[in-house]
């Protein structure tokens, strides 16, 4: 994961250098967009920390993969339906030919994975199961009846983005297009997290519901073909951190969670710029 971080900031350095060489797009000040597409996510490992009414305890180096509802018409040409995916959706406004603003929100699903071996630090009481105890660099298996953790409706990252955009078609053809483009779009965001997250945890009630949990930060870079100056198709590579210091767990709101994290995002997206 920290490879794929150095490699996108070497491509924002790349891109940066092809952007100041790149024909000056022109009537785009004033504009707004809307897009909507579908990801894929990665996540590094997270030190997750539990804690409660007679327990408190941290599993170190936990894994999770994302969870991309499979394709079928039903759910991804249905409107009530749709945000059911892993999904991007945003509104943007261009502030001049090159540099515009998005507000969007990136419906990722960060799944734990049970069964795995972690290592665990901390103490477990009075929870009526076999694990109450003492630990210290002990090794426990994630069983369903100890703890499945899901943030699956899901990882929300509510961000606002500032990005730039370049036409590369004229710089790599010496010549404009009326009804095409080739856009170089990189941005930087910052954004709140709004995790829906589904926690079983020892015995406990699960919680599931919208909690403002945490902040990110991200990078991104991708390419963007505009066709008629309306309608756009594009790829985009986000990377960026998590940081969720107040998850809710269990329905008692003594019971909460901890974890940071990086991630790797893939995006395909489809807009309208009006």
């Amino acid at each position: 994961m920290l490879r794929s971080l150095l490699i996108l900031a070497a491509l924002l350095c790349e891109c940066s250098l092809i952007a100041q060489t790149a024909p000056k797009i022109t009537h785009l000040k004033g504009k707004f967009y809307f897009f909507w597409g579908y990801n894929r996510a990665r996540y590094g490992k997270s030190d997750l920390h539990l804690y409660g009414e007679n327990y408190d305890f941290t599993l170190n180096n936990v894994v999770a993969r994302d969870r991309q509802t499979p394709f079928t018409a039903d759910v991804y040409l249905n409107p009530s339906t749709l945000t059911i995916p892993q999904c991007n959706y945003g509104i943007g406004f261009y502030l001049n030919e090159h540099y515009h603003l998005s507000l969007s929100g990136d419906h990722m699903k960060y799944v734990m994975v049970t069964n795995q071996f972690v290592q665990i630090n901390g103490k477990i009481a009075d929870s009526d199961t076999p694990y109450d105890g003492v630990y210290t660099d002990e090794q426990i298996q994630l069983k369903p009846d100890f703890l499945t953790f899901e943030h699956t409706d899901g990882l929300n990252y509510i961000n606002l983005e500032l990005n730039r955009s370049d036409d590369l078609l004229p710089m790599l053809f010496h010549r404009s297009y009326k009804n095409i483009a080739l856009e170089l779009t990189e941005g930087v965001g910052l954004g709140c997290l709004l995790p829906k997250t589904n926690t079983k945890l020892l015995s406990k009630i699960r919680y599931d519901r919208y909690h403002i949990a945490g902040y990110g930060a991200a990078l991104k870079v991708g390419l963007n073909m505009l066709f008629f100056k309306h309608l756009s198709i594009g790829l985009n590579l986000k990377a960026g951190y998590i940081n969720m210091p107040d998850i809710r767990t269990t329905y008692s709101p003594n019971d909460r969670g901890s974890q940071h994290f990086t991630f790797l995002q893939d995006n395909l997206l489809i807009g309208w710029r009006f």
